[in-house]
């Protein structure tokens, strides 16, 4: 019998009741927001929104508005991982630019609160697409959204971070090795079975990276699913979960974008992929048309080693999920289909030592 197909876009989209694991003092919370956040009203109502992997989100209701609060989940942690106190501080300094990225109210690192520190920000309503074929779209449509998506990403990566305040927010140059090490330690302390290319990639690509790396703020999760669009029009009005982000190589952040052109379809992982796909009469651009829209829009004349970025970024992708199949382990994982998650490290891993042999790897 043929294993159920998730439908991401019924199982992500919306809000839920609060999970019992993540459910804290509402009254608390409520009595803290109403002193600190300017015209906030009760009574509150707290719900979860169904999507997210890693911390967990909720709406917040209140009687004149609504807003959002991210909190790193309750339990055994992973170094690094979960750092809403970095996500607030990248809303903060990108929100006065006019970038599209949900207003910040306050950051509270009081654990008495709810339990974990936690961020609140505004409600941006809108549309989130869980798969990248927009079947409800018309071909015009889709190609819009896909330029929209395009211009915002190069709009990201032309801000003078610097000018931002940024300049503690990350560790200019070796992006791309401080990756492959901070993910290659987040795989091993979440390993639950040997892969053989997980183990060649992990002496292989720090041997032959990238030279001619830029600088930039990089998001490092920047995919369709993790913005928000305009209610009507192809337009992004809120790029969200920006855990990851740090001061990087904008092309490491663009070719992982690059993988939902690139995935297997069987890979197990939950985003969709294009690679099956008949792009042109979707409206939908290819991955080359795609990368050369980039590349004008971000002043780029050279076209980097393709094929090591995608073997980095599988191998990445294959990094993360494996930690969280890490949280499901030690039950820390925010999303009830984060199970899933196992069945895709190893093809991702094949997937990655597959660029890395185009790019040269023995084998």
């Amino acid at each position: 019998m043929a294993e159920a197909v998730l439908d991401r876009q019924e199982a992500f989209s919306g809000t839920q009741e609060v999970r019992e694991a993540h459910r804290f003092d509402i009254k608390r919370l409520e009595s803290y927001l109403a002193e600190r956040i300017a015209g906030f009203t009760t009574p509150l109502e707290v719900r979860q929104f169904k999507g997210g992997q890693s911390n967990p989100t909720y709406q917040l209701v209140t009687p004149n508005r609504r807003y959002v609060l991210r909190r790193k989940p309750p339990g055994k942690l992973l170094p690094s991982a979960h750092a809403v106190d970095r996500e607030f501080r990248i809303i903060s300094a990108l929100h006065p630019t006019g970038f599209p990225v949900a207003r910040p109210y306050l950051l509270c690192g009081d654990e008495s609160v709810i339990g974990t520190m936690f961020y609140v920000m505004d409600c941006v309503e809108g549309r989130i697409y869980w798969g990248p074929l927009l079947p409800d779209q018309t071909p015009t449509q889709r190609h819009a959204i896909y330029d929209a998506m395009s211009e915002t990403f190069a709009q990201l990566h032309n801000l003078d971070w610097r000018a931002l305040g940024l300049e503690d927010y990350g560790k200019p140059g070796n992006y791309v090795a401080r990756q492959i090490s901070r993910w290659t330690k987040q795989y091993k302390a979440s390993e639950t079975e040997r892969i053989d290319e997980m183990e060649q990639l992990i002496e292989w690509l720090p041997q032959h990276l990238p030279t001619d790396a830029r600088d930039s703020i990089v998001h490092g999760d920047y995919r369709l699913d993790n913005m928000i669009l305009h209610p009507t029009e192809p337009k992004v009005v809120a790029v969200l979960d920006w855990e990851l982000c740090t001061i990087g190589d904008p092309m490491a952040d663009f070719t992982y974008h690059l993988m939902q052109w690139q995935m297997p379809p069987t890979a197990g992982t939950s985003g969709g992929s294009l690679l099956a796909a008949d792009l042109p009469p979707l409206g939908i651009p290819p991955m080359d048309d795609y990368t050369a829209l980039y590349m004008r829009r971000t002043g780029r004349a050279e076209m980097p080693d393709m094929d090591y970025y995608a073997a980095y970024n599988f191998f990445r992708l294959a990094g993360i999920l494996q930690g969280i199949v890490g949280r499901v382990r030690d039950g820390t994982a925010a999303n009830v289909n984060a199970a899933q998650n196992a069945e895709g490290v190893r093809p991702l891993a094949e997937r990655a030592w597959h660029f890395a042999k185009q790019a040269g790897a023995p084998g």
